[in-house]
């Protein structure tokens, strides 16, 4: 039981509760906070003091105070004119994600709003009722104002739910279900969609995604290295540890560990070779680089799933302090960075493919016997050149960039929602890469035979010949390539 607003999240326990693998609830303790910060915010809402957002307006209007009587409508004039989003609806996984991190933000106790609206928002939870959240328009500052909109318009009665992979009006899920929308209070709309919750949740979702295929590429590419018969020698611990960063020594003890009595590296000492090509020889530092990357967004999304990001942040009966809790750049940047060391772990992946199929070594041209009649696999590596380029043209970072918003008051944002999307296009098109790199590396091992490999290499190589025959003559590949690409993306490939 996972107690929001309590416990310390994590990327694995947010997708634990995201998947019902982990249950939520909202304790006694959080309950008290909650309500002791709804208190004095209600009366804030009844004072003479101007209050930002609880009772005066937005942005450029907060100069503008508005009158106890008005409170309830300016909270849902806020989610409705501020649902502008526009494009494709995000994935309702991610959206879920969204619906979590608002929650324990929400309970912590600084934001002001009622339990009767958290309680709402973890029955959507529960009942797996995903809101419909376009994927444009938010500039990651003030919050991700558009989508946090679109994401908790169903609590009016307005938007539009995800049930059972349909899209249904909210206000009729409500309807048939005998629930009545609620009426916000004071401070509650800008307490839902002030917050980082959007470019969290991608965050999240592709750090889960990364932390996977940091594994497999480790896998990936020792299986290229067996099948090009490479040294072990760039591996040893020794070397490592006279520059020792996080990364590379963790890489090259994983692959160690791969390389583990093999028959077939164990055959290198007689080949003459003195050095591997830098794709195979660099995996540690350069593999191990990404890996830091990821660490590093890792430790900053913790700190942000256990924040409390909306504004203002209520502290006390007379304290509601207006700040800047709310601005991406945080995230962005980091993003950002783990995105560039994502689509590195491709870039060198494509130039392992391409190594192989120089027919160097013992290996044939293009990894097929019968070249010249047959193109073998030469056309695939096409493939991953392609996604290799994409990919970098993906890594222009968002977050160098802003555009001022609200007549200047908003006068520099973040652009992480950006950088969050972006940076789960790139991890799509890697497993796409690494599996590419899978199907090559198979091939190549092949031509190895009788020498035996790792016991966990050996059981790579079966599962990708459960799927993918060796290829002998030139054949329709488009299926091999999707079997093994699935392969991947349900994580079937062992990695530890």
């Amino acid at each position: 039981m996972f107690k929001y607003g309590i416990d310390h999240l994590t990327v694995e326990k947010a997708i634990a509760l995201a998947s019902a693998k982990l249950v939520g609830e909202l304790t006694n303790e959080a309950i008290t906070k909650v309500n002791t910060c709804r208190h004095y915010v209600e009366k804030m809402a009844s004072g003479d003091k101007a209050v930002y957002g609880i009772n005066t307006g937005f942005g450029p209007l907060c100069d503008t105070q508005i009158s106890p009587a008005e409170t309830s409508k300016l909270q849902e004039n806020l989610l409705i004119s501020h649902a502008v989003g526009v494009g494709k609806p995000i994935d309702p996984f991610i959206a879920k994600l969204m619906l979590i991190c608002k929650v324990h933000a929400l309970s912590i106790g600084h934001s002001g709003v009622r339990k009767e609206l958290i309680d709402r928002i973890l029955l959507f939870i529960e009942k797996d009722w995903i809101p419909v959240v376009p994927e444009q328009g938010s500039v990651g500052a003030s919050g991700d104002l558009a989508p946090l909109s679109h994401l908790f318009l169903p609590l009016i009665g307005e938007g539009e739910f995800w049930i059972n992979n349909e899209i249904k009006s909210a206000r009729s899920v409500l309807k048939e279900h005998n629930i009545q929308p609620l009426n916000l209070q004071a401070k509650e709309g800008l307490g839902l969609i002030n917050g980082t919750q959007f470019i969290l949740a991608h965050t999240i979702f592709g750090l889960h995604k990364m932390n996977y295929l940091l594994d497999l590429a480790d896998v990936s590419g020792t299986m290229s290295l067996e099948g090009y018969q490479g040294s072990s020698s760039p591996f040893k611990e020794d070397l490592h540890n006279l520059r020792p960063y996080a990364g590379s020594k963790k890489v090259a003890s994983r692959i160690r560990q791969f390389l583990s009595n093999s028959e077939n590296l164990d055959s290198h000492a007689n080949c003459g070779r003195v050095q591997d090509p830098y794709s195979l020889r660099c995996m540690p530092q350069v593999h191990g680089a990404s890996r830091n990357a990821y660490e590093h967004l890792n430790e900053l999304a913790e700190i942000e799933m256990n924040s409390v990001t909306d504004n203002p942040i209520v502290i006390s009966e007379e304290e509601a302090i207006s700040g800047g809790n709310f601005h991406g750049q945080p995230l962005a940047m980091a993003i950002d960075y783990a995105s560039i060391a994502a689509a590195e772990l491709g870039n060198i992946a494509d130039r392992r493919c391409y190594l192989l199929l120089e027919g160097h070594h013992g290996l044939p041209r293009l990894l097929v016997e019968s070249g010249g009649l047959n193109s073998g696999l030469m056309i695939p590596q096409y493939t991953t050149a392609a996604l290799v380029t994409e990919n970098k043209s993906l890594c222009f970072p968002p977050s160098a960039d802003s555009i001022p918003t609200s007549m200047g008051q908003e006068d520099h944002v973040s652009m992480g929602s950006i950088s969050g999307r972006k940076f789960n296009q790139i991890l799509n098109n890697l497993e796409k890469i690494l599996g590419i790199e899978l199907l090559y590396a198979a091939q190549a091992m092949d031509f190895r035979r009788p020498l035996a490999f790792s016991s966990i290499i050996e059981e790579n190589f079966e599962i990708i010949r459960k799927v993918v025959p060796k290829l002998e003559d030139d054949r329709y590949l488009n299926p091999d390539i999707q079997a093994i690409i699935k392969l991947v993306q349900q994580k079937k490939i062992i990695v530890a």
